[in-house]
C-alpha cells in the first residue's frame, strides 16, 4: 500500500466512513422536506369546519394545499376573500386549485369555457401558482376531434395564466390512456398543446392502475411534470386507492425520478375506500412518507 492510499483510507476510517459504508450510503439518500394535499379528500369534513380541518392538516405535517370547488369568484363555497383569510389562520399555502372545463353547467362563470379570467383573478388573489383541469365529463371525451378542441381551449387557458404568473395544468385519470380510433388522448393532449402553457399534474395511482409507468412519461417528456398525485394502489383483487405505503407502488423509485419529471410539489389524495376515515387517511399517508428515503 502506497503512502497515498494509506493516508486516503485512514482519513475515512477515522471519520466512520471505512467501517460503515452503509451509513455513509444512508446519508446521501434523498428525504421529502414538505408535503401537499388534496382538498377533494376531506371533502366530508371541509365544509362543516374549513378552519378546524386545515389546522388539523397542519398539525399533522402538511404544508401547502390544493384545493377545489372553485367558480363565480368562490372557493368551497365561500366568497374568495372569506376562504383567503381562513386559508392564511390556517398557515396551510394554496399552492393549485382544480376547476372544471364548464361543460356540464355553461351557466357557471369562472370555468375555462365561461369567463376563465374570473378564476384567473381570483386564484391570482388567493396566491395560487397553478390551475388544473381536474377532470373530463363522458360526454367532453368521445372522440379525437374533441380533444383536439380542448387542446385548443387549454393553451388559451394557458395563456390567460401565464400572463398573470399561474401555470395551467391537466390531471389525468385513466381514460385519457384509453384509445380512440387507434389513438391515446393522452398523446393528444400532450402534443397539440404548448409545453410551456400547459404542464401535466400526473396521479400516480391512474396511471398504474391502466398500467402505464410514470416513469417512462417523465422520461419521454422531461420536466412537464411539475405536479403529482400520490395515493396508493391496493395489492387486493379490485386494485382500489388505498393509504400511501398500504399499496404495491414503490415510492422510492417514483420519487427518484422527480428531476426528470421537473417536479415542484405533490398532493396525497385519496378519493375513497378509507382504512378508517378521511382524515386519518390523510395522516396515514404522511406519516409514511416523512419517512421515506429514496
Amino acid at each position: 500500500m502506497n503512502r497515498r492510499k494509506f493516508l486516503s483510507q485512514s482519513a475515512l476510517a477515522s471519520a466512520g466512513l471505512l467501517a460503515a459504508p452503509s451509513l455513509f450510503a444512508n446519508s446521501m439518500e434523498a428525504k421529502i422536506k414538505s408535503f401537499g394535499f388534496q382538498v377533494y379528500t376531506l371533502r366530508d369534513v371541509i365544509y362543516k369546519d374549513m378552519e378546524g380541518t386545515l389546522s388539523t392538516m397542519k398539525k399533522a405535517g402538511y404544508d401547502y394545499a390544493e384545493f377545489f370547488d372553485f367558480a363565480e369568484g368562490k372557493l368551497l363555497q365561500k366568497p374568495v376573500k372569506e376562504a383567503k383569510a381562513i386559508i392564511n389562520k390556517t398557515k396551510i399555502k394554496p399552492r393549485s386549485i382544480h376547476v372544471m372545463t364548464g361543460a356540464m353547467a355553461p351557466e357557471q362563470k369562472g370555468t375555462i369555457l365561461n369567463d376563465w379570467q374570473m378564476s384567473v383573478d381570483a386564484a391570482a388573489e388567493l396566491g395560487a401558482e397553478y390551475l388544473i383541469c381536474a377532470y373530463l365529463m363522458d360526454f367532453e371525451r368521445e372522440t379525437i376531434d374533441q380533444y383536439k378542441a380542448l387542446a385548443e381551449k387549454f393553451n388559451e387557458a394557458g395563456e390567460a395564466c401565464k400572463k398573470a404568473g399561474i401555470q395551467f395544468c391537466y390531471h389525468n385519470h385513466d381514460f385519457e390512456f384509453q384509445k380512440i380510433d387507434g389513438q391515446l388522448p393522452y398523446d393528444i393532449l400532450l402534443k397539440e398543446t404548448d409545453p410551456d402553457l400547459m404542464k401535466m399534474e400526473l396521479d400516480i395511482y391512474w396511471a398504474k392502475y391502466i398500467n402505464v409507468d410514470p416513469i417512462k412519461l417523465f422520461q419521454a417528456d422531461k420536466g412537464r411534470y411539475p405536479l403529482w398525485h400520490v395515493k396508493d394502489l391496493s395489492a387486493k383483487q379490485d386494485r382500489l386507492m388505498t393509504e400511501v405505503g398500504n399499496g404495491t407502488i414503490d415510492w422510492a423509485e417514483i420519487f427518484s425520478h422527480a428531476n426528470d419529471a421537473g417536479m415542484k410539489g405533490f398532493f396525497v389524495e385519496q378519493d375513497r375506500n378509507f382504512a378508517t376515515d378521511s382524515v386519518s387517511s390523510l395522516q396515514t399517508s404522511i406519516n409514511y412518507l416523512k419517512k421515506l428515503k429514496y
